[in-house]
């Protein structure tokens, strides 16, 4: 095991030793009962199993029989999740054909940021986390269910099941994803038609045209972004059938995969061969597995507010320190857009997430003795990935990585903690001093843009967007612009309390600062002419003002009436209760 690994891993555990401790006992308190047909009031069972046909009605109450609960993500407008229509008939065929019972026990919402980015509906996403995590508690409280599987696959969406099941950490768990669509216009294609559009040089048309060869089929769209470094996270974890996350929708594959996670699931029931609560299964060094897995990959950045949200849920206290101290020692082996030129699809038949664990794991850059659901463990899978890789362009060993560190730096210094990924950003562009330019939302520095008003060196300051602002919305449409700027070769980056979508890069961005501008954070005293320093070499985040004139500025005051959206007021209390993005941005602590 590396030494660095191995620090921060024993750092974890020991700060967070109480409140694991607390959460395990809470775990073996719901192991220790009766079976539901035998401590639950027959009024009860009978709501619950009144509309199973009759045998496996009898099944479930004489035989006994293990009933495993569907948690599903389905709705037939997100691409990513369309597929999953046809699930639970599949679960429960298979179940049936090993004495079981199935029975989805609820849905929960699933947004798309792909659509709301840039609208009002943005305002939600964050907090459609824990919605989907209250869902999913609501769906398992029902109480009757010896195990579940878990449907979802993008931004929120695994998280939020995730949070959710850790709730109920007494139950076996397993992921059951649906994979990505066909490769379509490749994403730096796309990405180019979008700079055109945002120079006028193209029309309407042009841009719809090329966004629907992009986006155009069933399964996740095919850039690493959140929903597919959800997938390699949970490998990682060992909370999937192993090799499931990129298999193509619709495939006998797909298929095989999803029969699978319901024999997988049995194994480890309580009744199974190899019983494993998610609860005792997601640790401290799952967690680390999972972070050097996203940092090996140049994953999304919406997982160091996810993650800290999700380990919390089991106890576990991460931080961004922690992030950037494995950062400093975990190569970057993968090439994947916005990282690179692949896409996915590319991606997996270059060698794919079992390539990557058995990469980190055969270089003591990951925990190999954990906990997963398949009997071989999470190095299992890699036994099957070819020998070398199947394009040096896409994945690379340890021995000659992309890069020496995992492209996630933790920034600090006057104005407050952020992070940056380097990783999709060029060398001679990690350190950039420039005059701020002050927006309070994207929308005014969109209309600058547009007016010609930011033709210049600049960081541009987006502040009021962190959580208890307006729910931390992803600022993916400023990346066309601020590229185009770049282009014409002005220095330009990006400071925000609020986020940058997995799918961003090119521009460096410092992101998620905190505190945020409306909890007291620095962000709120900057003017328009401030010398910033964005530094991603030294790891700081300052502005050039002499302390006495910072020390006599006023804060700028929030307008909460510009970034009311539809659907907003639904969300106060989200807003109100909001942690800072270093905390997870939970509402539930």
């Amino acid at each position: 095991m590396h030494s660095v690994v191995a620090r921060v891993t024993a750092r974890i555990i020991q700060r967070s030793v109480d409140t694991r401790a607390a959460y395990l006992a809470g775990v073996d308190a719901m192991i220790q009962r009766k079976p539901p047909q035998d401590r639950m009031g027959c009024a009860n069972l009978a709501h619950a199993y009144a509309a199973l046909p009759g045998a496996e009605k009898f099944k479930v109450t004489v035989e006994k029989a293990p009933n495993i609960g569907i948690v599903t993500a389905y709705n037939d407008m997100l691409s990513a999740h369309q597929p999953y229509q046809s699930y639970p008939a599949l679960l429960r065929d298979e179940a049936a054909r090993h004495g079981a019972t199935a029975q989805v026990a609820g849905g929960v919402p699933a947004m798309c940021d792909g659509v709301t980015q840039g609208t009002p509906g943005m305002e939600l996403s964050l907090f459609s986390r824990d919605a989907i995590a209250m869902a999913t508690a609501v769906a398992l409280s029902h109480d009757v269910f010896d195990a579940a599987l878990l449907l979802g696959v993008c931004d929120k969406i695994v998280p939020g099941l995730l949070i959710g099941a850790l709730h109920y950490g007494h139950l076996p768990c397993v992921f059951v994803p649906a994979g990505p669509m066909g490769s379509g216009l490749p994403n730096k294609d796309k990405a180019k038609v979008r700079e055109q559009y945002a120079q006028g040089l193209v029309g309407r048309d042009e841009l719809l045209k090329a966004e629907s060869a992009a986006y155009h089929s069933p399964g996740t769209c095919t850039f690493y972004g959140t929903a597919n470094s959800n997938q390699m996270l949970l490998e990682a974890m060992g909370l999937h059938v192993p090799g499931a996350a990129f298999a193509p929708p619709g495939t006998g594959e797909r298929e095989a995969f999803t029969r699978q996670a319901v024999r997988t699931v049995l194994d480890i029931g309580k009744r199974g061969q190899r019983f494993t609560p998610i609860g005792r299964l997601v640790d401290e060094r799952c967690i680390v597995n999972a972070m050097a897995a996203l940092l090996a990959t140049g994953g999304s950045t919406n997982h160091l507010i996810h993650w800290v949200a999700i380990a919390r849920s089991a106890g576990i206290l991460i931080d961004w320190t922690d992030f950037d101290e494995l950062s400093s020692v975990v190569p970057l082996l993968a090439r994947v857009y916005p990282n690179g030129d692949a896409d996915v699809n590319q991606f997996e038949a270059a060698g794919g997430p079992p390539w990557i664990l058995r990469e980190l794991l055969d270089n003591g850059l990951m925990h190999g003795d954990v906990l997963s659901v398949n009997a071989g463990g999470i190095a299992e899978g890699g036994q099957a990935a070819p020998a070398v890789s199947g394009d040096v362009s896409v994945l690379r060993p340890v021995s000659e990585p992309f890069s020496p560190t995992g492209g996630l730096r933790l920034l600090q210094g006057r104005l407050g903690r952020a992070v940056i990924k380097v990783s999709a950003v060029p060398e001679d562009r990690h350190i950039i001093e420039a005059p701020a330019r002050v927006f309070d939302s994207q929308e005014a520095l969109l209309a600058a843009f547009s007016a010609g008003e930011v033709q210049q060196d600049m960081v541009a300051v987006v502040r009021f967007q962190g959580p208890q602002a307006n729910g931390m919305p992803e600022l993916h449409k400023l990346t066309p612009p601020l590229a185009v700027l770049q282009n014409q070769g002005f220095k330009v980056a990006l400071v925000t309390d609020g986020r940058m979508s997995g799918a961003s890069g090119k521009v460096p961005a410092a992101i998620h600062v905190t505190p945020e501008a409306l909890a007291g954070g620095p962000l709120a005293k900057v003017l328009d002419g401030d010398i910033v320093r964005v530094d991603a070499v030294a790891g700081t985040l300052d502005v050039l003002v002499d302390e006495a004139t910072w020390a006599a500025r006023v804060p700028a005051p929030y307008n909460a009436a510009s970034q009311v959206g539809f659907g907003r007021e639904l969300f106060t209390n989200f807003r109100r209760h909001a942690g800072g993005a270093e905390q997870g941005a939970c509402t539930w602590l």
